[in-house]
């Protein structure tokens, strides 16, 4: 009898063990040090970023007026929205969030007019939408530092006529990977600090 249950609580343990081997745990980044955040030194206004977050990327906006808009349904709910969408005046200048250099100018019929930022490390990839046009002088492969000027925030592309706001989107990826590739990222608590509402984060 006793070796009928000790075979019976091995069996009940390996059982457990391998439904928790099944589970799905959250990924873990590329690398120890791999994070979106914005550089530690100042930003060009002389101001620093607090640890842990990118630099808020529109010009005059407050951390604390950003709103959540991940996974809001876009085109009648045929689609989520993956990003953050950032409300400012037309013409208000938008800067880089994080370093990197600029791996990508492009126009979209539905980002409009846009700039694709790459890590140092091309790990993350920083992703400026709508825009009303570029900052003067801003080309493929330039290095930025945080706040240096991108563009300008407008209505172009699919966000709707008057509806001028910055669309900022995170993607992590590998560095062999292109402009257009990678995990999309909910960029919301990287650029507040505050935890995305019923997810724990």
């Amino acid at each position: 009898m006793r070796r009928f249950l000790l075979a019976l609580t091995l069996l009940a343990a390996l059982l457990i063990a391998g439904w928790l081997a099944l589970l799905k745990l959250p990924d873990a980044p590329h690398s120890a040090t791999s994070t979106p955040v914005a550089d530690a030194a100042p930003t060009r206004g002389g101001q620093r970023t607090p640890a842990g977050l990118l630099a808020v990327p529109v010009a005059g906006v407050a951390r604390g007026a950003i709103i959540d808009t991940w996974g809001d349904p876009r085109e009648n709910g045929l689609r989520q929205h993956h990003g953050t969408d950032i409300p400012a005046p037309a013409g208000t200048l938008v800067t880089a969030a994080a370093a990197g250099t600029v791996e990508k100018l492009f126009e979209s019929d539905a980002g409009g007019t846009t700039v694709y930022v790459r890590s140092p490390a091309r790990d993350w990839t920083y992703y400026y939408a709508h825009l009303a046009g570029y900052a003067p002088g801003l080309h493929e492969g330039q290095a930025v530092r945080v706040g240096d000027p991108l563009g300008y925030v407008g209505d172009t592309g699919d966000a709707g006529a008057g509806n001028y706001h910055l669309h900022f989107a995170l993607t992590r990826t590998t560095p062999d990977q292109h402009w257009y590739e990678g995990e999309d990222v909910d960029p919301f608590p990287h650029l507040t600090g505050r935890r995305v509402a019923g997810s724990g984060r």
